[in-house]
C-alpha cells in the first residue's frame, strides 16, 4: 500500500489580526478579501491546513510588486521552507506593510509548494488608500 498523499486546504485568506512570529497562535481573520488597502501594519495572507504531511518540507514564496532595498534595487521574492510539524497542521503565510508604502502597491502572489506541486496560490492586490478611485463618489 502506497503512502497517503498529503491534503492541503486553504482555510481562510484576507486581512488578519497582527501576527507575532514568536507566538504559537496564528492570527485571526478580520476580513475575507484579496483586495487590501495599503496602510502601515496591515497584516494579510492565508492560512492552510495540511493533513497527512508530517515531516515533509513545505516551500513558500511571496512575490511582491517590487520592494526596493536601501540601495534602491528591487528585492528578490521572499521565500523559504518549513517542515510540517504534525499530521493535522495549520500554517499562516502572510506579510505586512511598512514605510514607504508606494513600492508595496500592486500584486502580491503567495504560493506554497509541496512535493514539487503548488498546493496553495493566492494573489492579493494592495491598493493606495489615497487613490480617488477607491473612494465613494463625492458628487
Amino acid at each position: 500500500m502506497g503512502k497517503r498523499k498529503p491534503e492541503v486546504r486553504m482555510r481562510t485568506y484576507g486581512i488578519y489580526t497582527k501576527w507575532e512570529s514568536v507566538s504559537r497562535a496564528l492570527p485571526k481573520i478580520s476580513e475575507v478579501t484579496a483586495q487590501v488597502k495599503a496602510v502601515i501594519d496591515v497584516e494579510f495572507g492565508f492560512i492552510v491546513n495540511v493533513k497527512g504531511g508530517k515531516n515533509q518540507e513545505l516551500f513558500y514564496c511571496i512575490e511582491h510588486p517590487g520592494i526596493l532595498d536601501d540601495q534602491g534595487k528591487r528585492r528578490p521574492p521572499f521565500d523559504g521552507s518549513v517542515y510540517i510539524k504534525t499530521n493535522d497542521w495549520d500554517f499562516y503565510l502572510g506579510d505586512t506593510i511598512w514605510d514607504p508604502i508606494n513600492d508595496k502597491l500592486g500584486d502580491w502572489r503567495m504560493t506554497l509548494e509541496l512535493n514539487g506541486k503548488i498546493v496553495a496560490d493566492k494573489t492579493f492586490v494592495l491598493i493606495d488608500t489615497a487613490d480617488p478611485s477607491d473612494r465613494g463618489s463625492t458628487e
